[in-house]
């Protein structure tokens, strides 16, 4: 399965390792999906869990990082996207389903209400964890 996974999610699988959240990484680092990724989301990535309060209240260290952007380039495919969609509600979030049709990914896999609500783009389901964890 090719997935494009939100940043939300990662972000949260990260800082949650035993949450359901945490169960997707484990099951990327297993090898059980792949992982469809942009440059734009890795910054995105990376900002976030460079932010001083996420890396002192969640104990987020810059090997951490490292470790989940290794993970993510062996187990995933980098796109550049070509086209640009004008889709989602939230403007910000088009750019995942840019990367998603590039990749030709089976599934979005987000927490953001705003994707979730779409239900799917160009045949592609927006799922939750949950849901996500279940299609495993």
């Amino acid at each position: 399965m090719r997935a494009f996974i939100d940043t939300n999610v990662l972000v949260s699988a990260l800082i949650r390792k035993q949450g359901v959240s945490g169960l997707v990484l484990q099951h990327l680092r297993d090898g059980n999906f792949s992982i469809i990724y942009s440059v734009p989301i890795i910054v995105e990535l990376v900002d976030v869990l460079s932010l001083p309060h996420i890396q002192h209240k969640y104990h987020v260290h810059s090997d951490d990082i490292i470790a989940l952007i290794n993970i993510i380039r062996l187990r995933g495919e980098l796109v550049i996207p070509e086209m640009q969609i004008d889709a989602c509600r939230d403007a910000r979030d088009n750019r995942f389903l840019e990367a998603a049709i590039e990749g030709k990914a089976d599934v979005i896999l987000s927490g953001d209400a705003d994707l979730l609500d779409m239900g799917a783009f160009e045949g592609i389901s927006i799922v939750s964890v949950a849901e996500f964890l279940a299609l495993l």
